[in-house]
C-alpha cells in the first residue's frame, strides 16, 4: 500500500508518540509499504527544536520514507492558548507538502493525533486522490487539557468549545478511528464514532530485547551513570511535564530520605527545572536527576530500576495512555501506577493480579505505601512480562493494525 503519516512527532524523538510513529513507518517500510511522512522538527519533550533543524524552514529527508519536515511554533512554556498556537502553526505550514501528495495518490492515509486541527487538510487530500484516512488518537487533546485544568474559565467558552469543535469533526469525518487503550475506544464511541469504525491499536514493547536484557548490562550502565551501587533505584523515566505531577514523587522523596534509596528521575520536560529547584531548596540528597538516555541503552535502564514509577495527576489516567509503560512491563520491572480503580491503568492492575502496585494519583501517603510495596515483590514481576509477550509484541500488534486498514 502507500501509505502517508501525518503528525506532528516523529523521530528522532526519543520519546512519547514521535518514537511510536517513527517505529511504525520504519516496520512498515520493511514490509515493502511505499511510506511518506508530514511532519515537524523533532522537540519534544524539550519543548526547543532540536539544533541540527529549523523551526522555520521546509526540508525533505530521503531515506526508508520520505519525510517532509514543516515549520512551526514552538513555546518554551506551554500554555492553553500557548499550546493551541503551536498545534495551529504545523496545520498550516503543513498544508502545502499535504496537498502536493494528490499526485502520488496514497492508499491510506493515517493522521496521528496530536494534533487534531490537521484533519481537515487531511480529508480534503482524501476526497482528491481517494485514499481512505485514519485518525489515530495517541492523546485526546481536548480532555487532557480540561482534565488537568489546563483551560481557565475565561477561555472555556472560545478556545475550548474551539477545540471540541475541531475534535467532534475530526471524529465524525474519517473512515476509521484507531486508538491505544479499550478505555480510550470507549471514549471514542461516547463522543459519536460509529463502533465498526474504531480500531484497537495500542503501543508495543520490542519484548525479546527488553526481556533478555541481562543483570550484567544494567549494572555496566549504573556505573557508567555513576550511580551507588548499595542503594535501591527508585526510577522514573520519560517526559517531565505538567500532566505528570512529579512534585508528589519530590515529597515522597522527602519522607524517605531515611532509607537506602535512590530515587533517579531521567529524561526532559517543561517541569523539569521547577523540580530540580525544589530537590535543591529541600537539600534531598535522595533525588537525582539525569538527562534523557539514548534509545540503546533503554532496556539496561529499566532493568536497573528496583522499583519503576508512572505517574500521573488526577483525571489524566483516561485521556492519556503513558508508552513509558509497555517497555516496563517487558522488562518485568515492578511499576507503582498512579489511576484511579475505573480508569484503563486501574483496570489493567484489577484484571491482572500482580502486574503492577496501582495507588491514588496525587496522595504522597499512597504513593509512598506503594513504592514500599513494589520493593519487596519479586525482582523479576513475571506477570508483567508475561503479559507483555502476550499483548504488547511489535510485530503483532502492527500486523494486526495493518490488517484491520485493509479492510
Amino acid at each position: 500500500m502507500k501509505i502517508l503519516v501525518y503528525g506532528i512527532n516523529y523521530s528522532p524523538e526519543l520519546t512519547g508518540i514521535g518514537k511510536y510513529t517513527g517505529e511504525m513507518v520504519e516496520w512498515m517500510a520493511r514490509k515493502g509499504h511505499e511510506v511518506r511522512v508530514i511532519t515537524a522538527p523533532p522537540y519534544y519533550p524539550q519543548w526547543k527544536v532540536n539544533p541540527r533543524y529549523s523551526s522555520w524552514r521546509y526540508r525533505r529527508e530521503e531515506g526508508e520514507a520520505i519525510v517532509w519536515r514543516c515549520p512551526l511554533y514552538v513555546p518554551k512554556q506551554p500554555s492553553t492558548l500557548k499550546r493551541l498556537l503551536h498545534l495551529g502553526s504545523f496545520a498550516l505550514s503543513s498544508f502545502f507538502p499535504l496537498m502536493a501528495q494528490r499526485r502520488w495518490k496514497p492508499d491510506r492515509i493515517i493522521g496521528v493525533v496530536p494534533t487534531l486541527f490537521c484533519t481537515p487538510g487531511m480529508r480534503l487530500l482524501a476526497k482528491l486522490s481517494g485514499a481512505r484516512t485514519l485518525l489515530h488518537i495517541q492523546d485526546y487533546e481536548v480532555d487532557a487539557m480540561l482534565g488537568l485544568g489546563m483551560a481557565g474559565k475565561g477561555t472555556r467558552s472560545s478556545v475550548v468549545k474551539l477545540a471540541s469543535a475541531f475534535e467532534c469533526s475530526g471524529l465524525h469525518n474519517v473512515d476509521y478511528v484507531s486508538t491505544i487503550s479499550r478505555s480510550m475506544m470507549n471514549k471514542a464511541r461516547q463522543k459519536g464514532v460509529a463502533g465498526e469504525k474504531v480500531i484497537f491499536f495500542p503501543n508495543w514493547s520490542e519484548v525479546d530485547r527488553f526481556r533478555d536484557v541481562t543483570a550484567a548490562e544494567a549494572l555496566a550502565l549504573r556505573q557508567h551513570l555513576g550511580l551507588p551501587e548499595d542503594k535501591k533505584i527508585i526510577l522514573y523515566s520519560g517526559n517531565i511535564g505538567e500532566k505528570q505531577g512529579l512534585e508528589s514523587v519530590i515529597d515522597a522523596a522527602s519522607r524517605l530520605t531515611h532509607q537506602p534509596w535512590l530515587f533517579v528521575i531521567v529524561g526532559q520536560g517543561g517541569g523539569k527545572a521547577r523540580l530540580e529547584k525544589s530537590v535543591s531548596e529541600r537539600g534531598l540528597s535522595n533525588v537525582m536527576f539525569l538527562p534523557l538516555q539514548p534509545y540503546d541503552v533503554l532496556p539496561a535502564l529499566l532493568k536497573m530500576g528496583d522499583c519503576h514509577l508512572v505517574v500521573q495527576k488526577r483525571g489524566a489516567a483516561d485521556a492519556v495512555l503513558p508508552s513509558k509503560l509497555t517497555n516496563i512491563l517487558a522488562v518485568g520491572g515492578n511499576a507503582v501506577i498512579t489511576a484511579e480503580k475505573q480508569t484503563e491503568l486501574g483496570q489493567l492492575c484489577t484484571c491482572h493480579p500482580g502486574i503492577a502496585v496501582c495507588v491514588e494519583p496525587e496522595s504522597v501517603d499512597a504513593l509512598v505505601s506503594g513504592i514500599e510495596q513494589a520493593l519487596v515483590m519479586p525482582e523479576i514481576n513475571t506477570v508483567a512480562r508475561d503479559y507483555a509477550g502476550r499483548t504488547l509484541d511489535k510485530d503483532n500488534v502492527l500486523s494486526q493494525f495493518i490488517a484491520d486498514i485493509r479492510g
